[in-house]
């Protein structure tokens, strides 16, 4: 059903439908009480001339992002259903440039409406670094704008193991907990792990690889974060495993360890973070610190070379200086600084049920994540989760397990013949 009132809603329904050369695929309410567009799904609700003047300065993706963060453009409906029509009309061609006569038509409604202004300061969720990228200053701080948000925030969203990275559903129905729970132990048993054995774990997160590796298989298990939040909570959680004697949790750049060489490497997408110029630093430190016939699992987003940071959003408000590229190129990166591949799984449609699940669990304490981080803040973590669910639905990013190994002098690899970890 189609509605459309008179006043500003119709207004700016005028011109988004010239410059889009298509109907409204959702609808529209603005702080008029105006309607535009179909009202029985999505609706874009504008609720200031503030979001308009966002969207003058920044007709883009980060135009619509900082008037989402901040309050003044909201979605009533199912969010992730609003993101997909518009990126149907994506697919389609709809979203072109806009002709100088559509721009200096919507500059025209914008002058009559109010919305012509300075440029808005953009909200304070959005990132701020400075320095050379990926100087380890700099991707400190990056991390630090992600990671360290609130341990107590990432507890309420992730499951109890607090494990932030794609799960493994060996069945639809399995709680993101047992998914989490399975995803580790495939990890573990693709590297072959044994008691005694030296796990290193490169971007350990909250420590649910080292703590699971530890406790389920009998490893002597080290991370390494730059995180300080992250291994806050870790040392807690060794102390409340028992785990002292097997658990080693370190504040740490991984350019920064230098040790005698690991049984088993586990790096579970941190490789986002590197960068693409230091992704070849980051293969050769995993490398040198594996020891002959060792095993790397190393599981990571992959994305064509569009907006390999993820888009506007991602960058400013998630993850700034992520990089990611196609499989392909990162399994070269590691051919080349001499890893053997021996196995590649995409676990692409695994990622689809595990955003939902977070997604789901952040809507059900709305309230209680408002009050620990912040509305807008919160409003990040809600856009962020149902458009990361989409593009991982469409195919428009990847994640992958690679399983490679460091041969010895003579080529032997110590593998076994057959997926021994498939059983």
């Amino acid at each position: 059903m189609v509605v459309a009132t008179a006043g500003v809603a119709g207004q700016l329904a005028s011109v988004v439908e010239r410059v889009l050369g298509a109907r409204l695929p959702i609808g529209l309410r603005a702080w008029d009480g105006s309607t535009a567009g179909p009202q029985d799904g999505p609706v874009a609700v504008i609720r200031s001339r503030r979001a308009l003047r966002r969207l003058l300065w920044n007709p883009d993706e980060l135009g619509l992002s900082r008037a989402y963060v901040a309050g003044e453009l909201d979605v009533e409906g199912d969010l992730t259903e609003g993101l997909r029509k518009f990126w149907e009309l994506a697919r389609g061609g709809a979203l072109r440039k806009p002709k100088a006569v559509d721009v200096l038509g919507a500059l025209g409604v914008a002058l009559k409406l109010g919305a012509i202004g300075p440029r808005p300061a953009a909200p304070g969720e959005e990132a701020r670094l400075s320095g050379r990228l990926h100087t380890r200053d700099r991707d400190r701080d990056a991390i630090s704008h992600h990671y360290d948000l609130s341990n107590a925030f990432y507890r309420l969203v992730l499951d109890p193991s607090m494990a932030y990275s794609c799960a493994y559903y060996t069945s639809p129905d399995l709680t993101v907990e047992q998914a989490q729970h399975a995803k580790l132990d495939l990890v573990c048993r693709k590297l072959g792990l044994r008691p005694g054995m030296r796990l290193l774990d490169v971007g350990c997160g909250w420590g649910s690889m080292i703590v699971h590796a530890a406790k389920h298989f009998g490893v002597r298990a080290t991370g390494v974060t730059i995180s300080a939040q992250q291994r806050q909570h870790i040392l807690g959680r060794i102390a409340e495993e028992g785990l002292e004697d097997l658990v080693e949790v370190r504040l740490q750049d991984y350019r920064e360890v230098d040790e005698e060489p690991f049984d088993a490497i586990s790096t579970i997408e941190m490789g986002e973070h590197v960068g693409e110029e230091n992704y070849p630093e980051y293969a050769s430190a995993l490398h040198r610190l594996l020891k002959p016939t060792g095993r790397l699992l190393l599981q990571q987003m992959s994305r064509g070379t569009n907006q390999p940071g993820g888009g506007a959003f991602i960058e400013s408000y998630v993850a700034p200086d992520m990089h990611m590229r196609p499989v392909s190129r990162t399994t070269a990166h590691l051919e080349r600084a001499g890893f053997e591949i021996r196995d590649v799984e995409a676990l692409r449609e695994h990622y689809v049920w595990t955003v939902r699940a977070w997604a789901d669990t952040l809507e059900r304490h709305w309230d209680e994540a408002v009050g620990l981080v912040g509305e807008g803040q919160a409003r990040v973590w809600r856009l962020y989760l149902a458009g990361g669910a989409l593009t991982f639905e469409e195919g428009r990013m990847g994640v992958d397990q690679i399983l490679a190994v460091r041969t010895d002098s003579r080529g032997a690899s110590g593998m076994p013949a057959t997926r021994e970890w498939a059983r």
